[in-house]
């Protein structure tokens, strides 16, 4: 995997390592990796350069993957890189990078086409959500079982994690897709649509 780093990283072959978000972006331009990894604060004002140039990469190479390295947990930040297409993104805590076996992971996984929000993004996110929102008619399993696709877990995959059956996976999700009125049309990206409906109520 060819991969373009701005901030830190590590892992496969690395094309270019930058130190702002302008000249990752022309990084990019000039020699287009398969996925970039970036966190959020960059000079020279170390806030948001860094997921300005993210946005920017996702306008311009939508087939370059891009995963957000997160200082903190903030929703603009998980939810932002994907509210044009949740393909090929994703967002990690960055103190979390050392655990590398889930760090390769979500590389692997955004560079096959999918999405990967880090897990205690997730929980911390599903844990401030109070207010009445949209998601308020899912019950305790529903909301359990919808925190899953946003890590990238197939339904057998969340079968294991919940200690579930398969079918109750399946029912559980199809119960969220109505609730949430997410048509049939859209297939597969169902699974990311409702998660990002969670993440932004």
């Amino acid at each position: 995997m060819r991969v373009s780093v701005g901030g830190s990283g590590k892992g496969h072959e690395v094309l270019a390592a930058v130190g702002d978000g302008t000249s990752l972006v022309r990084a990019v331009e000039a020699d287009p990796p398969d996925l970039v990894v970036v966190g959020i604060r960059m000079p020279p004002t170390h806030t948001d350069e860094g997921l300005r140039a993210a946005l920017e990469i996702r306008e311009r190479r939508p087939m370059v993957g891009v995963l957000v390295l997160s200082p903190h947990v903030e929703r603009t930040y998980a939810v932002r890189p994907l509210s044009r297409s949740a393909e090929r993104v994703g967002c990690r805590l960055k103190d979390r990078v050392a655990q590398v076996d889930e760090f390769l992971e979500s590389l692997e996984r955004i560079h096959a086409g999918g999405a990967s929000i880090d897990a205690e993004v997730v929980r911390q996110l599903v844990v401030r959500t109070t207010h009445v929102d949209p998601l308020a008619g899912l019950t305790p399993r529903e909301r359990s079982v919808l925190q899953e696709p946003a890590q990238g877990r197939s339904n057998a995959a969340i079968a294991q994690q919940l200690h579930i059956s398969l079918g109750s996976v399946g029912k559980n999700l199809h119960a969220v897709f109505e609730k949430l009125d997410l048509p049939c049309a859209t297939g597969c990206s169902r699974r990311v649509l409702a998660v990002l409906r969670y993440l932004e109520s």
